[in-house]
């Protein structure tokens, strides 16, 4: 009998151990990836494990402005993905939980220079550098130059043909926004956007919506990270993807997990499954191109190189503070989005 009981408890324990891997219940999570590569991660999620993910996709500023405005009552588990710089904002004003996954070894230096820089309040998934993806097909027809620089986005002939995201919902244009500002200074940055202002069709909301609407011929360029132009070649649209000359910012897509998660531990079986190589891995799958954390995860191969780009040294904690951040928003505000086309 005794013997029994034993064994009773011991197979309890042993089955809640390996439960505990899995865990169960649900996971409310923000993710601010391109749609496609969220559902893949939602749908790879749930056939490993005993937990239903409520997924909502929206823009990196969207997540951030949705999280702080759930500060005393958080609906949000997980963040994944998005731009760093509202990741390090959210940290900085302790919306956002510190965890040290057991994964971060494995992570290239600059995932774990970001959760360093952030107290571990954030860790890197995915990097990649900021440039355009113009349509060839309309540029030919209309007889346009390729632009290689920065500055040959002002050409005359360009009015109408260039759209970028605001900067406001989009970590993709807030990046651009702090790229010009490092490159440049401060005000010839704002110089610099008033005179591309005159060439904008639109500011969209999210920040791949430029170089999609690009690849459907309804604009001739979109602003955009250079995986997102990629991913619209790789759909076989006549799109080509450019680094500018003078340099370029780059993105540390980010996760972190929200202070006072009610799902806590899913969020962190979440969190630790997705820095696993061959969950990295399978994001080519998805159409998305950026460079994975893991240091083993498979580089796809049209992912653009960063040893093929001119790189600003991007300082991810001064534009991710939340004084600085602000200020650039509401100089925007001002200068660009008030006269905006």
């Amino acid at each position: 009998m005794r013997l029994t009981i034993l064994s009773t408890l011991l197979f309890a324990g042993t089955s809640l151990s390996a439960g505990s891997a899995l865990a169960a219940g649900e996971l409310n999570l923000i993710c601010a990836a391109d749609v496609v590569i969220c559902e893949q991660m939602q749908g790879d999620f749930e056939k490993a494990h005993d937990i239903k993910v409520n997924m909502v996709r929206m823009s990196s500023g969207e997540a951030y402005a949705k999280i702080r405005a759930e500060a005393r009552n958080p609906k949000t588990d997980l963040w994944w993905a998005g731009t760093g710089d509202p990741h390090l904002q959210a940290a900085s004003e302790g919306l956002t939980e510190e965890y040290k996954s057991p994964m971060l070894d494995e992570l290239q230096d600059w995932a774990k220079n970001q959760a360093e820089s952030s107290g571990f309040k954030t860790v890197g998934v995915y990097a990649g550098a900021l440039g355009w993806g113009y349509n060839t097909d309309i540029f030919k027809q209309k007889g346009y130059k390729e632009p290689v620089c920065w500055a040959d986005l002002l050409a005359p002939e360009l009015k109408g043909e260039i759209q970028i995201a605001n900067p406001n919902s989009s970590g993709t244009a807030y990046t651009a926004l702090a790229s010009l500002v490092q490159i440049m200074g401060e005000d010839k940055a704002f110089e610099y956007l008033k005179a591309l202002n005159a060439n904008i069709s639109q500011y969209t909301k999210s920040g791949s919506a430029p170089v999609k609407a690009a690849a459907r011929g309804e604009t001739g360029l979109g602003i955009v990270f250079m995986h997102d132009a990629v991913a619209q070649t790789a759909e076989g649209f006549p799109v080509k993807s450019i680094a500018p000359c003078e340099g370029t910012g780059y993105e540390i897509g980010s996760m972190s997990i929200v202070k006072g998660a009610r799902n806590m531990e899913n969020a962190k079986i979440w969190y630790d499954w997705s820095l696993k190589p061959e969950v990295q891995s399978r994001m080519k799958d998805a159409k998305s191109f950026q460079l994975p954390s893991n240091k083993t995860a498979e580089i796809p191969k049209e992912a653009p190189r960063f040893e093929d780009i001119k790189l600003i040294d991007y300082d991810f904690k001064s534009y991710g503070d939340p004084e600085k951040r602000k200020a650039l928003l509401e100089r925007w505000d001002r200068e660009i989005g008030a006269v905006a086309n």
